[in-house]
């Protein structure tokens, strides 16, 4: 059995976990914190989760995706694939992120964790580019966190 390649981060935000939701969920604020892409989903378990950008005025699905759960300002995760790869779009080259909110005395700690790496086409090089020598999901949260403190 392999080791698991799990990246996980996390961080505290001076914000209500209804307000750290919104920015997740939230076109006008994906676009903000996720490289220009708004989330397009339906917000049904098992339909599909789309991180849709422009590039030259066309719309690019540069992740595509389905929910796997769903619990409004609590937890959310969903399944990841790059389409531009060269795998095969199966259920075995996805991985999955998940979203987690806690109110810790005023504050949302908001955790991000995506893997299993070890159980994927090309895991260890996926897992390496997301891990980005230890810095993971760090640069998004903290965009995260400036949007849900500002607004």
């Amino acid at each position: 059995m392999k080791a698991p390649l799990i990246v996980s981060n996390s961080i505290k935000i001076n914000a209500t976990p209804e307000k750290v939701w919104e920015v997740l969920v939230n076109s006008d604020y994906t676009k903000q914190y996720m490289f220009g892409c708004e989330i397009v989903s339906d917000w049904v378990v098992g339909q599909s989760l789309v991180w849709r950008g422009k590039n030259e005025g066309n719309d690019i699905d540069y992740v595509t995706g389905f929910l796997v759960k769903l619990e409004p300002h609590s937890e959310f995760a969903f399944t990841t694939f790059d389409p531009f790869s060269k795998m095969e779009d199966i259920a075995e080259n996805h991985t999955t992120v998940s979203y987690t909110l806690k109110e810790i005395n005023g504050q949302t700690e908001l955790s991000v964790s995506q893997g299993d790496f070890a159980h994927v086409a090309e895991g260890e090089r996926r897992y390496n580019e997301v891990n980005n020598n230890g810095d993971g999901w760090n640069p998004i949260l903290i965009q995260i966190k400036e949007i849900a403190e500002r607004i």
